[in-house]
């Protein structure tokens, strides 16, 4: 496949209720398409870079000046007929993990369109749908968050995670334990916490949690080793792996007994496999996180999910939970089962919906080989 245009769209997009975590209170979300052509193939990948680096040092701007200045070149020139050779060729880039991984989609989609096969079956899942739950943001009380929680069951969602930070904490997680004894029910901090401050969270040890997400900073691994040995809740690592190497450090000193795994934030698909497998020989679970994505890169972790070691539900909600109108024609819903169906089509499995796109559009530009 020989890569005629590259074109990147930032897009900002109004979410239906604003989604609080420890840092920071959304009230859009910011995101660039990548649109890949070859001859009459046009394959299409999200990047997830926000409006500010506070999940990650990465945001829009930093995302799109790497992708038109070092990677975007990568791409002319020579045949491409695997996504893994793009990683060989920008392996040079350190770090820029998101904008690496938002081409990467774009070429998975393009290349499994040119050869009729679904993302899924490139990258080997096993189901045909994957179990999800639902995340909810930082409330104004225990009650409120009980009530919300609520409302997500009610449409049939079976897991909640919720987000915590220092004094919103303990009597939530009570809260809602309290109000439903077996749902399952996680918590994510999202780096919030210290050493020292997470002890506040040993409480959280007595509620049967699936797992307490990145307490600690979101560059750590060694000190979530200490904070694992004090607790039996397993601790999940997020924003702290960011390649296989990341992931297999923190199996090997005991960091984590779950790793979540966002294609956007390790580089890419190709990355999401490789640690996937390796958490697989280790027994160690894994699933996938969500980035308040559009239906573009909903379709890539419902893809990525359908491997068989992700075992926990993720954070892969219906269409509905998050935009009043998304930008793909395919919408994606909940199944009485609290899951969504896998897309099977070739590719990503969705088109776009160029009348919405258009409207959320901010900035595009095209680049071409030289």
């Amino acid at each position: 496949m020989l890569i005629e245009r590259v074109s990147l769209f930032h897009l900002r997009m109004e979410l239906k209720t604003p989604f609080e975590t420890s840092f920071e209170r959304s009230t859009h979300r910011d995101c660039i398409l990548v649109e890949v052509v070859s001859g009459d193939v046009v394959g299409y990948g999200e990047c997830v870079a926000d409006h500010n680096p506070a999940y990650s040092y990465e945001n829009y701007g930093t995302a799109w000046h790497i992708m038109e200045n070092y990677l975007i070149p990568a791409l002319w020139g020579t045949q491409i007929t695997h996504p893994a050779q793009f990683q060989e060729r920008v392996g040079w880039v350190r770090g820029h993990q998101m904008a690496k991984a938002g081409i990467e989609m774009a070429l998975w989609d393009a290349i499994g369109k040119g050869e009729g096969r679904s993302l899924r079956e490139m990258l080997g899942g096993t189901r045909n749908k994957v179990d999800v739950g639902v995340s909810i943001g930082i409330q104004s009380s225990p009650q409120e968050l009980v009530d919300v929680a609520a409302g997500y069951l009610e449409m049939g969602y079976r897991r909640v995670k919720i987000k915590i930070k220092p004094g919103i904490d303990v009597a939530e997680t009570e809260a809602v334990r309290s109000a439903y004894p077996d749902l399952p029910l996680q918590v994510d901090a999202n780096s919030a916490y210290t050493l020292a401050s997470a002890q506040a969270l040993k409480p959280l040890d007595d509620l049967n949690l699936l797992l307490i997400e990145q307490p600690l900073a979101e560059d750590d691994i060694w000190d979530h080793h200490y904070l694992q040995a004090e607790f039996k809740t397993p601790i999940c690592l997020d924003e702290s792996i960011h390649s296989p190497r990341h992931a297999r450090q923190a199996i090997e000193m005991d960091a984590a007994r779950v790793i979540n795994i966002k294609p956007g934030r390790v580089g890419g698909l190709s990355q999401a496999l490789l640690i996937h497998d390796l958490c697989q020989e280790h027994h160690i679970p894994v699933w996938c996180g969500g980035m308040l994505e559009t239906g573009v890169g909903r379709a890539s972790n419902l893809a990525v999910a359908a491997l068989p070691n992700f075992t926990l539900p993720g954070d892969i909600s219906a269409s509905e939970r998050y935009y009043h109108e998304d930008i793909t024609n395919e919408l994606f819903t909940l199944n009485p089962d609290s899951t969504i169906t896998v897309p099977d089509q070739p590719g990503l499995g969705v088109a776009i919906d160029q009348a919405a796109l258009k409207r959320v559009t901010q900035n595009s530009k095209a680049y071409f080989p030289k």
